[in-house]
């Protein structure tokens, strides 16, 4: 067994003491190697987490002779000697970082998520693991392990012990409800006050929607993880039986803003129990936390998960069907917005995620896994129950991948995917995965046929903005200046603007937050002073008739939907037209 000591000795400099000790046999020939992961499930870029280790120390156990050792690269250390050793290794962990995927130490809680913080002996990953707390007297611990003693948690594997994050702290709260006869956990760690019948009713709702779509689940118990924070935050990361979510400001916790957020992302993060965590690509199995590891499929793991997150919510009961559209307009607004859309296919964007996936990057790149994948899934969901009349769904694919893949522990390949779809659909779908998965085909035409079926379509507005819908560029004004922010390929501002430019002046006005303004008034073009690296310049902005920008395409309710068509929608949200 390996065991993990886990201590502060003052929370203000945010460090925590680790003590990893484990035995090495006599018998050993190969040299001894650490290993700190480089990157967390999850989150699909190395994030080199030994940026945060403090002064490694190795030394016998028994006598605290210190043992020679090497860095081998970033996060490896190589120890000489070690062979028939108790073997300590001691070194400071750094916790300063309040995301869900992170680790937070103060005079208030320790919450840790052991990805980061805990090393792995090489060759020795499937070994149980025991990490004890050195904690106050009076704090409890949140946490998806089994607590073998008083502030002991065990796992059967390093995997399952950097999985399952935890927040000690004395102002711990939780209430616990079921479904299927399991126990699911509500923590909440932060200076709020939660409306737990509410909470509870609604959580029960959607998990309970899940169970059903799945038939069975993974695990034996789960823990939502909540750090409601003081002021603005919103994030969550799933894990095996648990989940972090981080959501502030604490005081509008329950307010219709933030209280869908929490049930978003908290669905979201429950269905990742399946579609990802068990239901898992062939790539991940195992996971190499020592580099990239990548995949073509993660439209599949994030995107269909992103579209079931806001949808299971309408169809439990948990929001109306207006609430569920305004979440999709949101997905609308923000996949449209980005005209990466039209240079990488969704297979190549999961493959990217490793490249700069979580970055704005440069303009035009690049198409998100999230949003394009959540619209992607939609269309799929409608296409399939277009063709069964609504017999089968994508609920019986996902199902299938669970039962095919994820129940007997089977890591699936794109064409394993390919193929239970075709086999839901009854035909061949491989023109939906060269244009909409392999492709960058457009999705307005195929959506507005899709959401026929129930009764719905897409709508298109102009944008009011002149220098956004008429000319293609955006601007912010930072410290009474206004720059140039965003330009769309092919639009009038391509032509004549770069980003960072400043402009100062149209037609010899000065411009002072009033640059729409001085862009409507019907010109055919329009002569603007620009600083340019500091250059002053003047350029003609020239309007394209007829030609639109960052228009907004919403999903409405037809007002002429026929019976025929409101049934219909009804068999999709499980609500009434």
């Amino acid at each position: 067994m390996i065991h993990y000591h886990v201590a502060f000795a003052n929370p203000l400099t945010f460090y925590l003491q680790i003590r990893m000790t484990f035995a090495v046999p006599a018998a050993a020939i190969e040299a001894l190697e650490l290993q700190l992961p480089a990157w967390r499930p999850g989150r699909y870029e190395l994030q080199n987490f030994a940026q945060k280790i403090q002064r490694v120390v190795v030394e016998d156990a028994a006598s605290g002779e210190i043992l020679p050792f090497r860095k081998l690269t970033k996060d490896r250390w190589q120890v000489a000697g070690a062979a028939g050793r108790t073997v300590r290794v001691r070194y400071n962990f750094y916790a300063h970082q309040m995301d869900a995927g992170g680790s937070w130490l103060d005079d208030t809680q320790l919450y840790l998520n052991g990805i980061q913080a805990f090393m792995y002996v090489e060759g020795r990953q499937q070994e149980p693991c025991e990490v004890t707390l050195a904690l106050p007297e009076g704090w409890q611990i949140a946490c998806g392990m089994p607590q073998s003693g008083p502030h002991t948690l065990r796992a059967a594997s390093f995997e399952e012990l950097v999985d399952c994050p935890l927040i000690a702290s004395p102002t711990l709260v939780h209430h616990t409800y079921e479904a299927q006869g399991r126990p699911f956990y509500l923590w909440v760690q932060g200076e709020c006050a939660p409306d737990w019948p509410r909470m509870l009713r609604d959580f029960k709702a959607f998990t309970e929607e899940q169970l059903a779509l799945f038939g069975s689940f993974p695990v034996a118990d789960y823990h939502f993880l909540n750090q409601i924070l003081p002021y603005k935050h919103y994030h969550g990361v799933e894990h095996a039986n648990s989940t972090v979510i981080v959501l502030g400001p604490a005081e509008l916790l329950m307010t219709e803003g933030l209280y869908k957020e929490l049930l978003g992302v908290s669905c979201h993060e429950l269905f990742h129990t399946w579609n990802i965590k068990q239901i898992r690509p062939a790539e991940l199995m195992p996971y190499d936390y020592t580099r990239e590891n990548y995949f073509r499929t993660c439209y599949i793991a994030e995107g269909i998960t992103t579209y079931y997150g806001e949808y299971l919510l309408a169809r439990a009961g948990v929001r109306t069907a207006g609430q569920y559209f305004a979440e999709l307009n949101t997905v609308l607004r923000q996949h449209f917005d980005d005209y990466g859309r039209i240079n990488l296919s969704l297979a190549d964007a999961s493959v990217d995620l490793w490249l700069d996936g979580y970055k704005p990057g440069v303009p035009d790149r690049k198409v998100s896994v999230y949003h394009k994948g959540a619209l992607v899934a939609l269309l799929l969901d409608l296409t399939l129950r277009r063709l069964s009349q609504h017999t089968r769904s994508l609920d019986d694919v996902m199902r299938r991948l669970w039962l095919e893949f994820g129940q007997p522990g089977i890591g699936y390949t794109e064409a394993d995917y390919i193929r239970l779809v075709n086999e839901v659909a009854g035909r061949d779908m491989q023109t939906y995965f060269d244009k909409f998965v392999y492709g960058t085909a457009p999705l307005e035409e195929p959506l507005t046929k899709a959401l026929e079926l129930v009764g719905c379509m897409l709508l298109t507005e102009e944008n009011p903005s002149a220098s956004e819908g008429v000319f293609g560029f955006r601007t912010i004004v930072k410290n009474e200046r206004t720059e140039v922010t965003d330009i769309l390929p092919d639009s009038p501002a391509a032509a004549t603007l770069t980003v960072d430019d400043e402009i100062i002046a149209v037609n010899g006005r000065k411009v002072a937050l009033n640059l729409q303004t001085l862009l409507n008034d019907g010109a055919p073009g329009y002569q603007l002073s620009v600083f340019r690296q500091n250059r002053l310049l003047t350029v003609t902005l020239t309007a394209v008739p007829e030609q639109r920008f960052w228009q907004k395409i919403t999903i409405e309710k037809r007002p002429d939907a026929t019976p025929e068509q409101q049934a219909s929608f009804r068999q999709w949200l499980k609500q009434d037209f």
